[in-house]
């Protein structure tokens, strides 16, 4: 839209409210409103002016001033709102030099487009992520000086099994949870309002099912599209399935692992390089892919360790890639291999449906900055021709000790993340599509806030295991 089509979409569907969204440095949306009286031509060239002093990871307090400017190609009716609401994403920028603000996300995966199309190896890249959640009944965390404790259930869990009281059982079991059909997957209806919202904002749905994970794990698939437009809609996509979660009286969430003894959440990211209209990664390669496309997986698997810092960002992140819980740590590719890092899909002999799945991300990312972050080390891997070896066809999970030990693997834990993003980030900083500043403050504020802070605190497993020492 244009910023006159989204003042007469205004109009034509009664918007007494404007709200007005932005992404913080880690990821989760932020947002103000304004009346429609300040819905103006005006506003898409001025923006709104708003205090960033207190959005985490960004400077201090002697640079807050900022203006988000709306992208009027984001205008949407907000589906949760009681007063007829407009939504729209903004471009946050430097009120003095009007320049985007270098912490802003947005602008950074803006900055990767840009640079793809820079170095003429191709002019769209295309993403289509795979994100998982759970939906639960009821959720009570809480830590302090003296106790700590997280709680969750679901009608769904097989745990609930025993229950003495109205229990009518049809529960999947623990890694029994792909696919069965109602009663068992009890939540069909749920999913299916979340896909009827998002396709009411524009957001294109090509499925949903349970999951593998016992009490309530799903998956809703989304039609590819360009870097920029689908991080934008994996925002939105998120913000319909919690409230439409809430909505039933129920909780979603993103965590990578909430729940012991069984699968995690994943967001398995399928990607491709297109040209002039044309798929760059078709070719008579392995699986019928490209040299380019070979490359482009070699750039992903050599840093993939620093990667990990982006895609895989929260220490919760690591208690889901661990061995034997379908979530891949072996940096590795194959086709139609789920246990590899990196999966070429063989669905269709199109050369148009040709793409590569990288399996290790997690949906607690910020979806900017880790398909941002992707796209640079694939491209680095194209400038440099870095072969990734020979393809593992072969089931990698039942791989012989000395044999696993020759494969590189990703990182164990966050900390690890961050320092092999603190030696491995030159490709990033490529066109001035990150710089120095957002890798040190990324890396700054993941040590302190999350990492330290989980250090230093016991955890309940422990008491078990230590207390009678």
């Amino acid at each position: 839209m244009t910023p006159r089509e989204v003042l007469d979409y205004a109009k034509k569907n009664k918007v007494e409210m404007v709200d007005l969204k932005f992404v913080d440095f880690l990821g989760t949306w932020q947002h103000f409103s304004v009346p429609t009286s300040e819905l103006t031509l005006d506003l898409f060239k001025d923006g709104s002016g708003f205090d960033g002093s207190s959005i985490r990871g960004w400077r201090a307090i002697q640079n807050s001033d900022m203006l988000l400017v709306p992208d009027p190609d984001t205008a949407r009716m907000d589906p949760f709102t009681e007063i007829p609401t407009l939504s729209m994403v903004g471009n946050v920028e430097d009120p003095i030099t009007r320049q985007g603000y270098e912490r802003d996300p947005r602008f950074i995966a803006q900055n990767a487009e840009k640079y793809l199309k820079s170095t003429k190896i191709a002019d769209t890249s295309y993403w289509g992520p795979e994100a998982e959640f759970f939906i639960f009944d009821h959720v009570s965390y809480d830590q302090n000086a003296y106790s700590g404790f997280y709680f969750i259930d679901s009608e769904e869990g097989i745990w609930n099994s025993g229950d003495e009281g109205n229990n009518l059982g049809s529960r999947p079991r623990h890694k029994e949870g792909y696919f069965p059909v109602a009663p068992t997957d009890s939540q069909q209806d749920i999913r299916s309002e979340m896909v009827r919202e998002m396709e009411k904002v524009g957001i294109h749905v090509e499925k949903h099912h349970h999951e593998v994970a016992t009490g309530g794990q799903a998956e809703i698939d989304l039609r590819f599209d360009t870097l920029l437009s689908m991080a934008d809609k994996m925002m939105m996509y998120k913000y319909i399935v919690k409230n439409v979660a809430r909505r039933h009286g129920k909780t979603a969430t993103f965590m990578p692992k909430p729940m012991f003894g069984d699968n995690g959440t994943g967001m398995h990211t399928h990607q491709s390089l297109w040209k002039g209209g044309k798929p760059s990664f078709a070719g008579k390669d392995y699986a019928g892919v490209s040299q380019q496309c070979l490359y482009y997986i070699g750039g992903i698997l050599k840093h993939a360790k620093a990667l990990a810092a982006f895609t895989n960002p929260s220490t919760n992140s690591y208690k889901r890639l661990t061995p034997g819980f379908e979530a891949p740590t072996l940096l590795a590719y194959s086709s139609r291999n789920r246990s590899a890092g990196i999966r070429i899909p063989m669905y269709s002999p199109s050369p148009k449906a040709k793409r590569i799945e990288v399996r290790f991300p997690d949906p607690s990312c910020n979806m900017y900055l880790a398909f941002s972050a992707m796209l640079m080390a694939g491209l680095d891997g194209i400038q440099n021709k870095i072969h990734p070896g020979e393809a593992m066809d072969k089931n990698l999970y039942d791989l012989e000790p000395e044999e696993a030990s020759n494969i590189p693997t990703l990182p164990v834990s966050l900390e690890e993340a961050l320092n092999n993003l603190e030696d491995d980030h030159q490709f990033l900083l490529k066109g001035g599509v990150f710089s120095e500043d957002i890798i040190e403050a990324w890396i700054a504020y993941k040590r302190e806030n999350e990492v330290d802070k989980v250090r230093v605190r016991p955890h309940p497993y422990e008491f078990l295991m230590y207390y009678d020492v």
